[in-house]
């Protein structure tokens, strides 16, 4: 194959995994803005997880509350747990690398609070530790994920949201994470500042 039609191939699979996607995912991903919209609405804050690219995903969907996403508005707290790197190296080297989000929601999530929790296979222990120590807190969690969403889709509960993206490509569903990323950012604007 030349380098030109594994390009549009690439942009083909892309379509085809956002339309399944959104035929399925429009619901949990509307049902997430508006537990996320209410959370911040009732002075609660949103923390984020994930590893690789999915930390970039956690930082990118903070920073789109803290700052702002596509309207002018007063600031979100939302946090993104990893992006301090003297926390993350001292929780790895003193305790294990699968503590280092479950201790900072343990020290920063209180009741009401959101975590977003991203992982494409579901797999990633750290981020389910992180679950765990939400369910501690009495928070609830919106997991990102992918493929048949690994260990992470057995530890959510009773009001937690699963947003599973129908693919099995790591690529593919880390495109349409961004694609609920935004949705969530737009639905919690509309639900906050809209009208």
């Amino acid at each position: 194959m030349d380098a030109e039609s594994r390009v549009k191939s690439h942009f083909a699979e892309s379509l085809e995994v956002n339309e399944a996607a959104a035929g399925v995912l429009s619901e949990p991903i509307a049902e997430a803005g508006l537990l996320m919209g209410r959370a911040l609405q009732d002075d609660g804050k949103v923390l984020s997880c994930g590893n690789g690219g999915s930390a970039g995903d956690a930082q990118h969907f903070s920073s789109e509350l803290l700052n702002r996403f596509e309207r002018e508005r007063p600031g979100l707290p939302g946090i993104a747990l990893t992006t301090d790197s003297s926390t993350l190296t001292s929780i790895a080297n003193d305790y294990t690398y699968e503590d280092i989000f479950s201790k900072q929601v343990r020290a920063l999530g209180r009741e009401g609070d959101v975590l977003l929790a991203i992982s494409t296979s579901g797999n990633s222990a750290n981020v389910n530790r992180a679950i765990e120590a939400a369910h501690e807190r009495y928070m609830q969690v919106v997991a990102l994920s992918g493929k048949d969403g690994g260990p992470m889709a057995g530890l959510l509960e009773a009001g937690d949201i699963e947003i599973r993206v129908p693919a099995g490509r790591t690529a593919r569903i880390q495109e349409v994470h961004l694609v609920a990323i935004h949705c969530l950012c737009d639905l919690i604007d509309e639900y906050l500042f809209g009208g």
